[in-house]
């Protein structure tokens, strides 16, 4: 009936100042077109117009219809329009009614609508078609904590993987990246883990959560994974550690303290760098604290002067007296201070976390032994 429309009808239909009129006043009715959907998903787009659509349902409308490739249900979802969304269903929408594009309407709801839609059969574990995400996805992705409680109280399964083998939890951590968000994404990796999501879940290139908290310096989530036996030491498909992750964007992350993660991964038993590899680090030279955390890891490591060489110069003189103190030593012994700090922290190995704040002694020599910077090297 769509096609039978002339251009002078569809213009009237479209306009926006005009729309309201023609559907509140009962001039629709006359038009051929009333039973398609595509004047429904106009209006749902114009913010909402809940009278419209009323008026629209009333001449039998079909609200599951979908010329533009979308319902007028996905459409109420995406829009945020709640009241919308609840007149469709009370119309019989169909809200498992998948997109041209693969999609549910609980796939694209980031607001209200979800609880409507759960309430009226809503399959919260129903994967798009492309990209196999479930709902639970969708609100990882997004940091949407009472999304994630509705579909998980409703039985969602936690460790549902999408085409890139990703769960909820893996989605939740690869985008926690913004200091301001992360607390959000925290929120949503306790959900998880408390309805049985599992820590060491893996993608499709072998990276698990803390890789991929490690590489946002996200350290409130690396905490939280260690706390709850992450794998400290997994490697992925190429090789790295959570540990390496956490170097290789150490220096674009600066404002997320990204040494706290180094300090964090260390002190759970992460495997040092290799010693012979540690020139590889000064990609790190912008963050000195990462160095000193690094460096003091170890009994002794030989220095080497290719190292200076690697450090840009504006770099070693912002960071002078670090790195002064770092180059004495090439030629001199560590201290018997620092070398007991390294015979109690081998004793201690992955425990020295929760092992070194019972010892008693004063609070400074705990943060000494938990390898805390303290700006210089003796």
């Amino acid at each position: 009936e769509s096609r039978s429309m002339d251009t002078g009808q569809r213009s009237i239909i479209v306009d926006t100042a005009h729309v309201d009129f023609f559907c509140l006043s009962g001039a629709i009715p006359q038009c051929p077109t009333l039973t398609t959907l595509l004047i429904q998903v106009l209006l749902v787009r114009l913010n909402g117009h809940t009278a419209c659509v009323r008026h629209l349902l009333f001449w039998r409308a079909d609200p599951n219809m979908a010329p533009g490739g979308q319902s007028a249900l996905h459409e109420a979802c995406e829009g945020g329009h709640t009241d919308c969304t609840e007149l469709l269903l009370e119309h019989r929408a169909n809200p498992n009614l998948l997109s041209e594009e693969g999609l549910a309407p609980l796939h694209l709801c980031a607001r209200q609508c979800a609880k409507l839609l759960v309430k009226y059969g809503a399959m919260v574990d129903l994967p798009s078609e492309e990209t196999q995400e479930t709902p639970l996805h969708i609100a990882a992705k997004h940091g949407l904590y009472d999304h994630a409680l509705l579909y998980l109280r409703y039985g969602a399964s936690a460790d549902r993987k999408n085409s890139r083998e990703e769960t909820a939890l893996s989605v939740t951590c690869g985008q926690a990246k913004e200091q301001a968000a992360q607390g959000s994404y925290l929120q949503v990796c306790r959900l998880l883990v408390m309805y049985g999501a599992d820590v060491n879940t893996t993608d499709e290139e072998e990276k698990s959560p803390l890789h991929k908290a490690c590489k946002n310096a996200s350290h409130s989530l690396v905490q939280f994974l260690l706390q709850n036996k992450a794998d400290v030491n997994a490697i992925d498909y190429n090789g790295a550690s959570p540990l390496s992750c956490s170097l290789q964007t150490a220096a674009f992350k600066q404002q997320l303290r990204p040494r706290l993660t180094v300090q964090t991964l260390l002190n759970h038993g992460s495997q040092k760098i290799w010693p012979m590899a540690f020139g590889k680090v000064q990609s790190c030279a912008s963050v000195p604290e990462i160095i000193e955390i690094l460096f003091n890891s170890y009994s002794q490591v030989p220095i080497s002067e290719q190292w200076r060489e690697a450090i840009p110069e504006e770099i070693f003189q912002m960071h002078l007296p670090f790195y002064e103190s770092f180059f004495m030593l090439s030629c001199t012994p560590r201290c018997l201070q620092h070398l007991c700090r390294c015979a109690i922290r081998k004793k201690f190995g992955s425990k020295c976390h929760y092992l070194i704040p019972s010892l008693p002694v004063p609070k400074p020599l705990q943060n000494y032994l938990l390898l805390e910077p303290e700006g210089i090297l003796l």
